[in-house]
């Protein structure tokens, strides 16, 4: 390709980042974390070879280069936008269509669906597997169900589970004595999953451990279902939300070496768009799953 085009990603959270004057804002706006927005305008400053903001203790300065390049970056995604709607803005699949990240819609999701096909067998769906770090609000999808705090901006956001997090492992790797102890996990690989701001971190801290076992280190993996079957296998010790857990470990794949759950605050969160654009079957599912999330609640 004869353009010399930077990745789209790293230009919206350019644009994002230089419109709030803050990483943090520009990543409550698109549903990343501000690790992750930090580290996109830092790749597209590697890219242009030249720095974009001046990074102060709680704020963003532009220089005049990001200043200079802003408007241009605006004003290619604004014909890209109205590119798309002219061409495609009347289409819109007959078809409902929801994306999850596949941990949920595996653990989550799949155990419940089919009491949604019995209330709505005239509904046609379409579950679509996300990864942590896509885009939201994309109108390819009608509901989106994120991972996060539930700030999203132009949003609707309707909170769907109230996790706690604990370690888990193969039934095999607590009765050899590996895990008697807290103190144990410093001899283990600690499995880390992308995309999750409470981690290892806040789990060792609650079990007062946090100065003798390294939060960091071990292996990171994008899904929660890789993350638990490496565990399953022995690899490491994963650290689990309680809604993708339960049934993995009812089933006997994983167990809980120690008793100690922590409450999060982060949350899988059922996102649309405004009612204006919404899908005619789009109520019938938002009410479903809030239905069931309050069920488990309970």
């Amino acid at each position: 390709m004869a353009h010399q085009i930077p990745p789209l990603n790293w230009l919206r959270a350019f644009e994002a980042s230089a419109r709030h004057l803050s990483f943090t804002h520009a990543a409550n706006e698109l549903g990343l974390s501000q690790v992750a927005v930090s580290k996109q305008v830092k790749q597209l400053e590697l890219y242009l070879r030249e720095h974009l903001f001046v990074r102060r203790a709680r704020s963003l300065d532009m220089t005049k280069a990001a200043e200079a390049y802003l408007p241009k970056v605006r004003d290619a995604f604004e014909r890209l936008s109205d590119g798309t709607s002219e061409v495609f803005g009347g289409r819109r699949s007959k078809v409902l269509t929801l994306r999850a990240a596949v941990g949920f819609s595996v653990n989550w999701l799949a155990p419940r669906l089919p009491d949604f096909y019995a209330r709505h067998p005239d509904i046609p769906l379409r579950i679509v597997s996300s990864v942590w770090n896509e885009e939201i609000g994309n109108p390819e999808f009608d509901l989106d169900i994120r991972y996060g705090t539930g700030k999203w901006s132009g949003m609707r956001a309707d909170r769907l589970t109230w996790d706690t997090i604990t370690p888990v492992c193969a039934p095999f790797g607590v009765g050899n004595g590996c895990l008697a102890q807290v103190n144990d996990l410093a001899n283990c690989t600690l499995i880390h999953v992308l995309g999750y701001e409470e981690g290892w971190a806040k789990w060792l801290r609650a079990a007062g451990v946090a100065n003798v076992i390294d939060a960091g280190q071990g292996l990171q993996v994008d899904n929660s279902l890789l993350a638990f079957e490496l565990a399953a296998r022995g690899s490491g010790v994963a650290l689990a939300r309680s809604c993708l857990a339960d049934r993995v470990i009812e089933a006997g794949h994983l167990v809980r070496p120690f008793d100690l759950r922590v409450p999060i605050e982060e949350a899988f969160h059922l996102v649309s768009m405004t009612a204006d654009h919404e899908h005619a079957d789009s109520p019938a599912l938002r009410a479903w799953l809030l239905e069931v999330a309050e069920q488990d609640r309970q």
